[in-house]
Parts: C-alpha cells; structure tokens; sequence
C-alpha cells in the first residue's frame, strides 16, 4: 500500500471544500435568508429544518447501502463524485432562489422541497466522500492527517462565503431584491467552482484498501452496525457535539449583525477560526501520536467547554472577539478533525467483529447522526430566537434577543461539549487497540504488515527530534 503524498492530501481537502461551498452556504446563511430575505418565520423554518433534516437522515442510510453494492472501473466511491456532484450544487441555487410568490404557502412549500432536496444529494456525495478516506489507507496517523486536511476544506469554503456574502447582508440590508439577485448568481459561481474541486478530488485520491468483490447482503450489513459498539458511542457522543457547533455556525451572522452591529465583523470571526485550522494542520497529528485520538480529541472539548462559557461574556469588541474565536477554533479543531478519522477506524473494527467491510453503511449511520445534530442545532437556533424575542427585519433587537443570541454562540457549544465529552469517555478503540485489530485483519487476507505501527513510531521520532 502506498503512502499518501501531498497531492492526495490537498485532493481530499478539495472535497470537502467543494462540499462546503453548499453545505456551509446553508449552515452559515440560510435561516437568516429566509427570515430577512424571503420574509418567512423563524419558529417556522426551525420546524422545517428539524422535520426535512430528520427525514433527510434516514436518506443516508440508503445511500450508505447503495455506496456498499457499486462496483466500477473506478472503485465503490469516487464515482458519485463524479456524477452526483452537479446535481447536488444545482439544488444549492434552487435552495436561495426562493421565488417572489404571492402566497407565504407556497414559498414554505418550495422551502422544504429544496431543502429536502439538498440534503438527499448532500448524502449521495458526501457519504461516498466520507468513506473514501478508509479506501484511502489503514494507517492512523495519515487517517489523522486527512481528517486534519479535510478540516481545511470546510474552513477555506467558510471563509470563502462570509468575505463574499457577509458584506452584502449589510448593504443590501434593507433591499431584500437586490440580495435576492446576488445570492443566486453567487450560487451559480459557487456551482462551477465546486464542480472543478470535485473533480480533482475524484482525480487525485485513489482507492487502496482491498475490498470484497461480492457485496454485502442487507443482513450482513445491519450485523455490522449492530455489533459496532464504537461506532455507536461515537455517533451519540457526536449527535450531542455537534449540535452545539452547528448551532454556533447557524448562530453566527446574528452574532456579527447585531452584537458587533455589522454583519460584515463575520468575516473577522471566521478570519480568527480558519488561522486556528492552519496552526492545527501540523500540530494535531503530533497530538495524536503521541497521546492518541480519544485523549486529543477530550482535551478539545475541554477547551470548548471553557472557551464557550467565555465567549457568552466576552465584550462586544472586536480584537477581543477575534482572539476568542482563534483560541476557540484551536481547540474546535483539536476534536473535530479527528471525528472522520473514529468513523474510519469503526470501518475495520466492524470487519474484525463480523468479517465483513461496510465502509458506506458505517459511514451513513454517522452522517445519519451527523444529519440529525445540524438538524436539532437549527431547531434549537430558531426556535430560542423566536422565544426571546427576535422580530425578522428588524434594525434593532430587545436585550432578550441579544441575551439568546450570546447564548446561541457561547453557552450552547458548552454546554453541548461537555454533554459529549462525557459520553465519549466510555469509547473504547484505543489506537493501540486499532492496530492490533488491523495487524489481525491482516493476518486473515494474508497481507505482510508492515505499515500500521512504523508510521506511529516515524512520527514520535520526528516531535521528539524537533523538540529537542
């Protein structure tokens, strides 16, 4: 099996960063679309996000079956880059192009087609996506380094949209048609480009892990799941999590708009985290190597926990937010860099319980859980804003829309870190247990060993030398 170089790296942040280009859109922008844009009710569309994205969960599950039985020239997963891609960018334009409909119905009615839609193409690209990184290598260290890179993906695709969309939320703040008319030709930018990422992603990541020829059946499959305790603490433990993050990212442009009072401070905001995903880039597979993923990943989360409760009291000021967020985003990463790197180590756990690889099932049930958090982080957001009192298009909010939307930003992640942190605790696939489990694995097919412990050594050796 070949190392990964480089270009595979970059490769597989290209994927993600393309992914982002929809995903993060709607995360970042949506509900504050619909609200100051299309006019519509947050309580409202928090129902319609909890509702679309819980039905849109169990798609995953679906596409993750589908991922296990295809077989082609070019492997199980590369190929819905290649051809679920477009279609699932174009639904990115439908989604902010919310026609001018003389009824509030049929605008609600259109909301949920699209966002349903979304979200069903979202699974059919990024499950594969997601489970090309087990393809890819079975060493922990690099399984770490592309969860690393594909944090760079995100965080590029974010700082992307806020530097170009942020600054017209305020100008275009009281001329709701003239946004209307940006945000969809920015869309269909956003569509190009991405399709280029996905691409080059599809061109440059390879898949080296053998597999079975014939697939799974659907028995086999829910065996593998059932049995796969890790992969079920991890999901719950994330479910929790990540909620609070998503609620964070939904919560942000409110937090720029009117406790900073201009939408475009998000651009700093984000400036701040995407600095902290670079220093994180080289420093968290050193984390790894030498105290693991699941103590790096719980040093994180303590760190959210602490920096979330100050974020909630911090001043309204600027610098200060900024280093807030940039010490916030160290430790965000420290943690959720490492999440797709568990998903991937389920992946031989439940082969080595059952016989059997499910790289899309195993994938899906996490999306699945994925899926429900962003689900339950836009309920929440929307539903807290209409309980304290926040009134869509207005210049001004009450101090109790403030207080929720500091809440939204600080308390919440918090809170939700140290619920699934807790949880965590009780995972029980060290890294020095996962190489036993692939030295086994390889026993079975008969494979010569030598990649899964060497790799952990060559990076102790080479912290130890540049520390001392």
């Amino acid at each position: 099996m070949k190392k990964l170089t480089l270009r595979n790296y970059f490769g597989y942040a290209a994927g993600d960063l393309a992914n982002n280009l929809a995903f993060s859109l709607q995360a970042l922008f949506l509900l504050i679309y619909y609200t100051n844009v299309v006019g519509l009710n947050p309580a409202a569309i928090a129902t319609m996000f909890l509702v679309v994205r819980v039905w849109d969960a169990f798609a995953d599950l679906a596409a993750g079956r589908l991922v296990d039985i295809t077989r082609s020239r070019w492997g199980k997963f590369r190929p819905y880059l290649l051809f679920a891609s477009l279609p699932l960018l174009l639904s990115s334009i439908a989604l902010f192009s919310v026609p001018n409909f003389d009824s509030t119905t049929a605008k609600y009615i259109y909301a949920y087609v699209t966002y349903a839609l979304l979200g069903f193409l979202y699974s059919l690209v990024n499950i594969p996506y997601g489970s090309l990184a087990t393809a890819m290598t079975q060493d922990p260290v690099e399984r770490s380094r592309l969860g690393i890179w594909r944090s760079v993906g995100p965080i590029l695709g974010i700082l992307v949209l806020v530097v170009v969309i942020a600054p017209q939320i305020t100008r275009y703040k009281t001329q709701p048609e003239q946004l209307q008319t940006f945000l969809t030709t920015v869309t269909i930018v956003f569509a190009v480009i991405g399709y280029a990422l996905y691409l080059f992603c599809f061109s440059s990541c390879k898949e080296q892990v053998a597999h079975e020829a014939k697939p799974v059946t659907i028995k086999e499959t829910i065996d593998t799941v059932r049995q796969n305790r890790p992969l079920l603490i991890l999901c719950v433990s994330n479910l929790i999590f990540l909620t609070g993050v998503f609620g964070l990212q939904a919560s942000q442009a409110y937090f720029a708009a009117y406790i900073l009072g201009n939408s475009t401070q998000l651009i700093w905001m984000v400036v701040a985290t995407s600095l902290a995903t670079f220093v994180a880039v080289p420093v968290v597979p050193r984390f790894v190597a030498r105290i693991g993923k699941k103590k790096t990943f719980l040093i994180g989360a303590l760190g959210l926990i602490v920096m979330g409760t100050w974020i909630f009291f911090m001043p309204a000021s600027l610098p200060i937010v900024m280093v807030s967020f940039f010490v916030f985003g160290l430790f965000q990463n420290l943690s959720m860099s490492l999440l797709f790197a568990f998903e991937a180590d389920a992946v031989e756990y439940g082969e080595y319980k059952t016989g059997k690889r499910t790289e899309g099932a195993t994938y899906a049930i996490y999306s699945f859980f994925r899926k429900v958090s962003q689900a339950v982080a836009g309920a929440v957001a929307g539903y807290a804003l209409a309980l304290g009192g926040f009134v869509a298009k207005a210049p001004q909010q009450s101090d109790s829309a403030l207080l929720t939307i500091r809440g939204l930003v600080g308390l919440g992640p918090a809170l939700f870190a140290l619920l699934g942190a807790l949880i965590f605790l009780a995972y029980p696939l060290t890294d020095t247990r996962f190489r036993e489990i692939v030295r086994e694995l390889h026993a079975r097919q008969g494979i010569k060993d030598d990649r899964s412990e060497p790799a952990i050594e060559s990076v102790d050796a080479t912290a130890a030398g540049r520390e001392s």
